[in-house]
């Protein structure tokens, strides 16, 4: 797994680790019962904080990315089953709006707004 971190970024490094994880998920470098490596390790190889990198854990963990289990370490968990509660999606939503609305303010069309998603999808995927 490899996660690079932007220090001079204004995303939280936090924020990149958590980031970082759910793209090497996606790329298929990851995989559910994949367990990642201890806190104290990853913080070692990022060259961050080990509270840095709890938190990262901890926010995967709230959005059922991963389990946490004590003296074992953090487990990927297999993607839902079914439908993606309507909770979830409200929260997806919530966080995607304002980006969404910056787009139309500086003036990108819907069309455009969907390419760029479709192209960052390909780019996250690796393809």
């Amino acid at each position: 797994m490899f996660i690079q971190i932007e220090p001079q970024s204004d995303v939280p490094i936090y924020t990149q680790v958590k980031n970082g994880i759910m793209e090497g998920i996606v790329r298929g470098e990851l995989v559910p019962g994949d367990i990642l490596p201890s806190v104290r390790s990853l913080a070692g190889d990022l060259g961050v904080n080990m509270h840095t990198v709890n938190k990262s854990y901890h926010e995967l963990e709230s959005k059922g990315v991963i389990r946490i289990v004590p003296k074992s370490g953090a487990v990927i968990c297999p993607p839902s089953e079914g439908e993606i509660p309507p909770s979830r999606l409200d929260q997806i939503s919530e966080e995607l709006r304002p980006i969404v609305v910056e787009s139309l303010v500086i003036g990108m069309s819907e069309k455009e707004i969907q390419e760029l998603v479709a192209s960052i999808m390909l780019k996250v995927k690796g393809e």
